[in-house]
């Protein structure tokens, strides 16, 4: 057993967040893992601490996991899942992290009985900075839960929802939040290269900017909304520069018509 008493688990697939989560765990002491990958090179960072299978066949003899984690593309589920359905007892933990997918469907697949825990979580995960919101089903005993959200605390914030439907907003901000974060690191860069900052100081100061603003958001007691405006200097260059990104067209509105649009295609991939 390791540091964090996580029993055995098998990871269904090794992709970026897949990944990411896996090396969080791996940092936190986990110890006895098996991860089915046909991809090698996806796993190969990983093979020399867990036991890595090109698929389900190859799963070792004997493996009996208390813990099995769907980390594949929604589009693979139908192929995929039924592959696992004889692991996949009322006794087994199944915890899916796979965008837009239900429960209903994922139970289609592996059993009107698996325990299926529906989370969303991102890719900080592999620097236990993450963040996860989760939902169980009603196969899901208190016990599992509180594996659940033991094991996903291992890499960051854990938050539970009592409606299924709200993991498709939450797969909207905070599952895709990392993208939207590195995006404004990127136009901040070319930004500044545009008004003749040299390019390394450029990524340097976009890339520290975004990350040390992330770092006061967090230690902060005050809003988001207050601490923009404790930099915004009245009359001054940032005031500026908010007028331009705040426009109705600008910002705001562009934000919620991608949260909007993100939201739909989660609800669409539910099978």
């Amino acid at each position: 057993m390791n540091s964090l008493n996580l029993p055995p688990l098998l990871l269904v697939g090794c992709g970026k967040m897949g990944g990411a989560m896996l090396a969080g765990w791996l940092e936190q002491g986990l110890s006895e893992a098996v991860v089915v990958e046909p991809y090698a090179a996806s796993a190969a960072a990983f093979a020399s601490r867990v036991t890595v299978v090109p698929s389900p066949a190859a799963i070792p003899a004997g493996f009996r996991p208390a813990v099995i984690v769907l980390a594949i593309k929604p589009q693979e589920a139908a192929a995929t899942l039924p592959n696992f359905a004889h692991l996949a007892g009322p006794e087994t933990l199944v915890v899916s992290i796979m965008a837009g997918r239900n429960i209903a469907g994922m139970q289609a697949l592996l059993g009107a009985q698996a325990a299926v825990v529906r989370a969303m979580p991102n890719t900080p995960a592999a620097v236990r900075q993450g963040y996860t919101c989760c939902y169980p089903s009603s196969a899901v005993s208190p016990a599992q839960r509180a594996l659940a959200d033991r094991l996903l605390s291992a890499v960051g914030l854990v938050d539970w929802v009592d409606d299924e439907a709200l993991i498709d907003p939450v797969t909207a901000v905070s599952g895709g939040g990392p993208a939207y974060v590195f995006l404004l690191a990127e136009v901040l860069e070319a930004a500044a290269i545009e008004q003749g900052l040299p390019p390394a100081l450029a990524r340097r100061m976009a890339r520290a900017t975004v990350s040390g603003s992330g770092a006061l958001l967090a230690a902060s007691t005050e809003d988001s909304a207050q601490l923009r405006k404790n930099v915004t200097s009245p009359k001054g260059t940032t005031e500026r520069a908010l007028n331009v990104l705040m426009e109705p067209d600008a910002w705001p509105k562009l934000m919620s018509q991608a949260i909007a649009a993100a939201t739909a295609r989660s609800r669409e991939l539910a099978g």
